[in-house]
């Protein structure tokens, strides 16, 4: 039954929520514009604010529902963790687009609201400050899905929960490295952008 739940919180993330929503109202693929990620930030920077709303309410679902039912089953913030990294790999990495997908920050944070509450609650208010200060939107990802773990681990979460979640903060990371290229030389987009 546990490898059907993993199983089946790939497939969950792997719904290509934005690719999905830009394809049938536009006609279009959202990976050819701005950043060339499906996620909700950059449907923001292409379509807009009622576009990009929808599109990160579903990926943050996509992490936190497996999660949830994942330990309501199991009773086991391990798996629950584990569950929900998958469900990031299948937003990050999605079969039915070609394995091209988004960079895994709203799909992270519906994960983090069901294994550990409290510590989102301290990631978001790091995230809120680094955007409100530097305007972009990656850095303040990055942040907040970096100092994740770490937070966990000080709040007595188990330690398995913490390797998972590093993992999960480690390939974010990895889905932003053009963004941290950008951000050491200083051309990254700033909230509020647009993209032709």
């Amino acid at each position: 039954m546990r490898i059907l739940f993993a199983f089946a919180s790939y497939l969950v993330g792997s719904i290509p929520t934005g690719y999905l929503l830009v394809r049938l109202t536009a006609r279009k693929d959202i990976r050819q514009f701005g950043s060339r990620s499906m996620g909700a930030t950059n449907v923001l920077r292409v379509k807009g604010w009622r576009a990009a709303l929808p599109v990160a309410a579903i990926d943050v679902l996509k992490g936190f529902l497996p999660a949830f039912f994942a330990l309501k089953y199991s009773g086991d913030p391990v798996f629950a963790a584990f569950c929900a990294f998958l469900s990031v790999v299948g937003h990050c990495f999605p079969f039915s687009i070609g394995f091209r997908g988004g960079k895994g920050v709203a799909t992270s944070l519906g994960a983090y609201a069901a294994i550990a509450c409290l510590p989102l609650m301290a990631c978001l208010g790091f995230f809120f400050v680094v955007v409100a200060v530097s305007r972009h939107v990656s850095l303040g990802s990055l942040v907040g899905s970096l100092a994740f773990p770490f937070l966990v681990l000080l709040s007595g979460g188990p330690k398995g929960v913490f390797v998972i979640s590093l993992a999960m903060a480690v390939l974010v990371a990895f889905q932003h490295r053009d963004n941290i290229g950008r951000l050491v030389k200083g051309t990254e987009r700033k909230l509020g952008d647009k993209s032709s």
